[in-house]
């Protein structure tokens, strides 16, 4: 069994305990960390939906982030990442937003943004937490951190907010 696949059980557990719901807008992880939560067996009954949204224009029309926030700041930052947790669990009135925008390469780097750079948000109960990451490796390497990094960080808020 995988580190993911363990660690998406822990999640379904945790969330299960509450009767709480998440749900996911990914960019740079391209629908992995919604992929992890499903691998695991019984995960409908606390997983709502996942959201790829890899371009603005989705951004916006799915997630409701607000045009100037992408002009003002780019896709890779912390207000959109934050948008798009906050706008995916008010979507699927669910009680865990988990989003990610990045930069996993291997082009795609600007500057003060390069490669391996990932903005990781969790909204739990409407409370909105965000993490910048500098990841390294490929492509691949990249996103699977960023998996693996927005599932543990999930159980520490979860488990924060609930104490």
């Amino acid at each position: 069994m995988t580190d993911l696949i363990l660690i998406s059980q822990q999640l379904g557990l945790l969330l299960a305990k509450h009767a709480w719901s998440v749900t996911t807008a990914e960019s740079c992880t391209g629908g992995a960390i919604a992929s992890a939560i499903t691998d695991v067996a019984g995960s409908s009954a606390w997983f709502e939906q996942g959201c790829v949204t890899y371009s603005n224009s989705a951004k916006q029309t799915l997630l409701g982030v607000d045009a100037n926030i992408l002009k003002t700041h780019g896709a890779v930052s912390q207000p959109v990442v934050e948008a798009m947790a906050l706008g995916m669990a008010d979507n699927a009135r669910a009680e865990v937003g988990l989003a990610s925008s990045g930069i996993a390469g291997p082009g795609g780097a600007v500057a003060g943004k390069p490669v391996g750079t990932v903005w990781l948000a969790w909204c739990i109960m409407d409370k909105v937490y965000s993490e910048c990451y500098l990841f390294e490796g490929g492509r691949l390497a990249v996103r699977q951190q960023a998996t693996k990094q927005s599932l543990l960080r999930a159980i520490e808020l979860i488990k924060k907010n609930t104490v």
